[in-house]
């Protein structure tokens, strides 16, 4: 009975440990199994079609999200193209705030205290022809010569928008014979501009900025001009030559100088004001000579609205300059415009190189206009169909 009962034990003692190995070893090969026994990822079906699909949406991916290489020529273009755009935008804001301070201006030079105002006639280029109560002869040779009259000015007005007047204000004391003789002439001729401005040869730059308010407030034009009654003038040069610079803002266009200051006072062109331009010796700042000039519309309105408060030199010519010196203003130096009388005009039509204006430095004027005027005309002229041919 002893050894039966031991061996039952023992038995007993082993079922455990034979369970635990059995366990243990079931365990060892599953281990072993996993790392030495799988099939490779790469030889997996299912594993590689998988790993496809995910390379192919990659590849998608990436040519969706990487734009083409955009050409710096094409990124700078658009950037110019917005640059311009901005530009327009502040020139038109620019504008209409100058316009609509040119039109308070225009009520109180024209008297219109309700606000209301006239419509202004559309113009290319209104010229303003300087003359004097005493210079009726001189007009007269103008009339001659290089200015249309009758149906022709007013033809040259309807077809080419061209504005062509004498501009002269009118005599110290109202009902003045002198003011009677210019309202019989424009009677006649239907060509003078009257300024509220009294006459006087040392008040020409009160009356230049009377002027330019004037044919702002009766004209939008493009170009104002400014020319005195003694100086031959080629109307079809001229047109063509502000055609050239229509389309640019703020344009002073003449013969540009920078003459001395003159401190003496017996001398022709004495500056009362010289200590103004530094030590003596110094020169005027450029500026176009006084005899012909062109400026644009938006610098003509800048007179207009600024009018009282701009300040005047004793020389006309000087007091422009000195209203623009301080502006963003593209001066342009045209020589064009102060040709020599014959024969360098003269020479110079002969050679095809017509001259805008020509007088004589001299006399800041074709001297002795009255008989020599028709003398200049004869040899320097464009001829008579040239303006109507221009081209702007």
């Amino acid at each position: 009975m002893k050894p039966k009962n031991g061996g039952a034990a023992a038995e007993r003692r082993l079922l455990p440990r034979c369970i635990f190995l059995c366990a243990f070893s079931f365990g060892l090969g599953m281990l072993f199994s996993d790392q030495f026994g799988s099939v490779p990822e790469w030889q997996n079906p299912v594993v590689a079609q998988r790993r496809r699909q995910e390379r192919e949406m990659l590849v998608s991916e990436d040519f969706v999200a990487k734009p083409k290489p955009t050409d710096y020529r094409d990124v700078m273009g658009e950037v110019t193209k917005t640059h311009e755009a901005i530009q327009y935008l502040d020139k038109s804001i620019a504008t209409l705030q100058m316009e609509l301070a040119a039109k308070r201006s225009t009520n109180e030079l024209l008297g219109n205290a309700d606000g209301t105002s006239q419509q202004r006639k559309k113009a290319f280029v209104v010229i303003g022809i300087n003359t004097a109560f005493s210079s009726r002869k001189r007009r007269d040779s103008v009339r001659q010569t290089w200015m249309p009259q009758g149906e022709k000015l007013k033809k040259l007005e309807e077809e080419k928008e061209i504005i062509i007047r004498f501009m002269i204000g009118h005599s110290a004391t109202s009902n003045n014979v002198l003011d009677k003789e210019i309202d019989a002439e424009d009677a006649a001729h239907h060509d003078f501009l009257r300024l509220d401005h009294v006459e006087g040869y040392f008040k020409l730059s009160a009356k230049t900025k009377i002027f330019f308010s004037t044919a702002v407030a009766l004209w939008d034009a493009d170009f104002y001009v400014k020319v005195d009654d003694d100086v031959h003038v080629n109307l079809g040069m001229l047109i063509t030559t502000l055609g050239r610079h229509k389309l640019k803002p703020r344009v002073y266009i003449g013969c540009m100088k920078s003459g001395p200051v003159l401190a003496d006072k017996n001398a022709k062109y004495h500056e009362p004001e010289f200590w103004k331009f530094g030590e003596d010796g110094n020169k005027y700042f450029r500026h176009a000579t006084g005899q012909i000039y062109a400026i644009s519309k938006d610098l003509a309105t800048y007179i207009s609205i600024n009018r009282p408060i701009l300040h005047k030199y004793a020389n006309e010519d000087v007091s422009l300059g000195a209203w623009f010196i301080g502006l963003d203003v593209e001066h342009i130096d045209d020589r064009d415009m102060c040709c020599g009388t014959p024969p360098d005009c003269e020479w110079k039509a002969q050679a095809g190189n017509v001259c805008i204006a020509s007088f004589d430095w001299k006399c800041s004027g074709v001297c002795n206009p009255v008989e020599r005027l028709k003398y200049v005309h004869s040899r320097c002229s464009e001829g008579d169909d040239a303006i109507w041919s221009a081209s702007f």
